[in-house]
């Protein structure tokens, strides 16, 4: 369904911000079904429709960064999972603040990705706490 709806939107020209809201409900039904992949590449599309359109310092574009790097964890895709969080991390602390929710559970994916990954270093987790 949410598959026909995103097809629709699209055939009518439906503004992006739209679009991308339905990809990343459809993104999350993915998730829930176990289709990983699928998952991460509309994930990756919404950040980056995201970035495109509304900046770095945009609550979206935030939670969008966050999403992306939660399925590139379920992926166990560490690596880039980190990259992704080392260059939002910032932005959330300097745009929402250090006490905001969202500021807090991007600290908290970026510590998660770091215990997960066999390669982090002793330097790595240290900064993560």
């Amino acid at each position: 369904v949410q598959e026909a709806e995103l097809s629709m939107r699209r055939r009518l020209g439906d503004s992006e911000d739209n679009i991308l809201v339905v990809q990343g409900n459809l993104a999350t039904t993915y998730q829930l079904l176990g289709r990983l992949e699928d998952s991460l590449r509309l994930r990756q599309k919404v950040y980056s429709g995201n970035l495109k359109f509304s900046g770095e310092e945009n609550e979206e574009t935030l939670v969008s960064a966050l999403n992306y790097a939660v399925s590139l964890v379920n992926l166990e895709r560490y690596q880039e999972s980190r990259k992704v969080l080392c260059k939002m991390t910032p932005v959330a602390r300097r745009f929402l603040g250090d006490c905001n929710d969202l500021t807090l559970r991007m600290q908290i994916m970026y510590a998660t990705t770091l215990s997960l990954d066999e390669g982090a270093t002793l330097d790595d987790l240290r900064e993560a706490v």
